[in-house]
């Protein structure tokens, strides 16, 4: 049992289970029904995702600004809300298979890399 962390859209893997996308806003021009089996997400969860605020001082994310990022995006998932959800999914990764991501290229200047260490740090079983 583990969480995969993923970027929404690329191929699911076998074993990757419920996909849940942690992101802000709903894919564009993509019709709701078409959402799981364009390899998007399964779930919408923007629990996880980058303030409104935060996605638009950052968008897109440059390596220069990426510590400054990180620190504020620390700072929102510190709200009861976030640290519960982080929980529930750390929990949740020792009894089932379920994949988190987000659209970012790249997951170095993602936020998806810092839930990543959030869960770690919850006691989160990844792959």
């Amino acid at each position: 049992m583990a969480i995969r962390i993923v970027r929404l859209g690329s191929p699911r893997l076998a074993d990757e289970g419920l996909r849940i996308g942690a992101v802000r806003r709903p894919p564009r021009g993509v019709p709701k029904a078409e959402v799981a089996s364009r390899d998007l997400y399964d779930c919408w969860f923007p629990n996880l995702a980058p303030s409104e605020a935060l996605l638009k001082a950052f968008a897109p994310i440059d390596p220069t600004d990426w510590k400054t990022f990180e620190r504020r995006y620390r700072k929102e998932m510190k709200t009861p809300e976030a640290r519960h959800a982080i929980a529930l999914l750390a929990a949740l990764s020792q009894h089932t298979h379920f994949s988190l991501g987000c659209y970012c290229a790249e997951e170095a200047l993602c936020h998806r890399s810092i839930l990543r260490q959030l869960l770690q740090k919850q006691g989160a079983i990844l792959r």
